[in-house]
């Protein structure tokens, strides 16, 4: 959490470096990470002692901050991801504001993290140097490893304890299914698209 100025410098230079920015200051269309400077700044002026000036400041970029995830489509709260976050791409990014991200992780397109159904404090916490695949689902109480690479698409509700391990997958009633340590959610047959396509090209036959 960014307490001081210090903090901030550090939690700056961080973010640059997990993102392979070359300078402080980004170009003109790298919303991104024009977007992490401005979500540092408002955690800054958020965890400070108030006065006049930080209660200016920090209205000041909570109207920059509401501008930037309207335009870029990310929903990101203060003080949940630590130093080091990477955004990957402009796209869907949805947190939970009680969910715990660690140091250095790179969260991709199309992430949702968030709370246990019926449950708000059920959250996920995350631990350091996380990847975080497009399309990945994390919701509930549990705990993702440091080290750990979630694959695209993935569905998470139970934890993972170790670095980087492989889907199981099983077969069922000729379905595909991934392990129950990973998701309880099924996983497409791989043939599914080879069969469409099949299916196409004999009804375009036909037509």
């Amino acid at each position: 959490m960014i307490t001081n100025k210090t903090d901030l410098l550090e939690y700056l230079e961080a973010d640059r470096k997990a993102l392979n920015r070359k300078t402080n200051k980004p170009q003109k269309y790298d919303w991104i990470w024009k977007y992490q400077i401005v979500l540092r700044k408002l955690e800054y002026y958020s965890n400070v002692s108030q006065n006049i000036w930080t209660k200016i400041n920090k209205k000041y970029y909570l109207y920059k901050i509401k501008n930037y995830e309207r335009t870029l489509n990310f929903s990101i709260p203060i003080n949940v991801c630590e130093r080091g976050l990477s955004i990957a791409h402009v796209g869907p990014i949805i947190i939970n504001d009680r969910a715990q991200i660690g140091k250095n992780c790179r969260i991709h397109v199309g992430v949702n993290i968030g709370a246990a159904a019926g449950n708000a404090n059920a959250v996920p916490v995350v631990g350091d140097n996380v990847y975080i695949g497009p399309g990945a689902k994390l919701f509930g109480e549990i705990r993702i490893a440091d080290g750990v690479a979630i694959g695209a698409n993935s569905v998470i509700n139970k934890d993972i304890l170790e670095e980087n391990i492989p889907p199981q997958y099983y077969e069922k009633n000729g379905e595909i299914y991934i392990s129950p340590h990973y998701s309880t959610v099924a996983k497409p047959c791989k043939y599914t698209a080879i069969v469409v396509s099949a299916l196409l090209c004999i009804i375009a036959g036909i037509m």
